[in-house]
């Protein structure tokens, strides 16, 4: 018979909320932070209007390119629809549950920087926030409560900030970098001090439509540390000297082209 060490720290407790969309993404990454917290408390943000990104993604990058990437969207969803395979696959080699659970007790609260998302915070007085998936958090929002709040990004910091990160590190021929992070959030687009990275392993059949669900898989331990590790009063931030670039969707033509380049798809 083992024993556990009489010298080991009990795992530590306290107020948890989920900063969340509603996509089944955000639905594994809750039921995975709740195999560890059964209580968080979920405050769920409402999707944007195709049209607001796309009019938010033109002053970014012009008309051409948010076109591009609208029509890209289309390809993509055709393309997860061929991948349900794969991602049956995933989830039940890594145990993802995308069901929403308990969905009636989410709070609803419109924006992450709306006033009732900031009043939910407040009414919780969580110990420690956790991202996936919402829009980019204001000053407003991140002032209103005192506890850390923590993102899971899909990509590899600060190298592939923004979106897709995984695709475009494949892309680049830098599976080394290839992975995810797991950071504190502050004002900027994935910019904030990163507590934990991994890289993640893909299999053949994977594409840009799977490679955020084989991400979620090593990501939620890692924020479940982070999430540890703060309410302990033990958070450490990481340097890291990789170079800052911001990466966006990319667009149908870009995709096509790319993929028969370099043959990741």
């Amino acid at each position: 018979m083992s024993l556990a060490s009489p010298t080991a720290p009990a795992p530590a407790t306290g107020r948890i909320v989920v900063l969340c969309a509603g996509s089944p993404l955000a639905a594994m990454f809750i039921n995975g932070v709740r195999k560890r917290f059964p209580d968080v408390t979920v405050l769920r943000e409402a999707p944007e209007s195709k049209w607001t990104i796309m009019r938010r993604r033109a002053r970014l990058i012009g008309w051409t390119e948010a076109v591009g990437q609208a029509a890209f969207g289309i390809l993509a969803k055709l393309i997860g629809k061929r991948s349900s395979a794969r991602l049956a696959q995933i989830m039940e080699t890594y145990d993802l549950d995308p069901q929403p659970h308990c969905k009636a007790s989410w709070i609803e609260v419109g924006s992450v920087n709306s006033d009732a998302c900031r009043t939910a915070l407040a009414a919780a007085q969580p110990d420690v926030v956790l991202v996936y998936g919402t829009r980019i958090i204001k000053k407003a929002t991140l002032d209103c409560v005192r506890a850390p709040f923590i993102n899971y990004h899909a990509g590899y910091n600060p190298l592939y900030r923004g979106q897709h990160g995984a695709y475009w590190a494949l892309v680049s021929g830098d599976r080394d970098h290839a992975g995810l992070t797991v950071h504190l959030v502050d004002e900027g687009v994935d910019t904030g001090a990163v507590l934990y990275q991994a890289v993640s392993s893909f299999d053949a059949a994977d594409n840009i439509t799977t490679y955020q669900y084989r991400q979620m898989a090593d990501a939620i331990p890692l924020m479940i540390q982070a999430a540890e590790d703060a309410l302990a009063g033990r958070l450490q931030v990481r340097g890291n000297p990789l170079a800052s670039k911001q990466w966006f969707m990319p667009t149908l033509w870009g995709y096509c082209r790319t993929g028969v380049s370099t043959g990741v798809w």
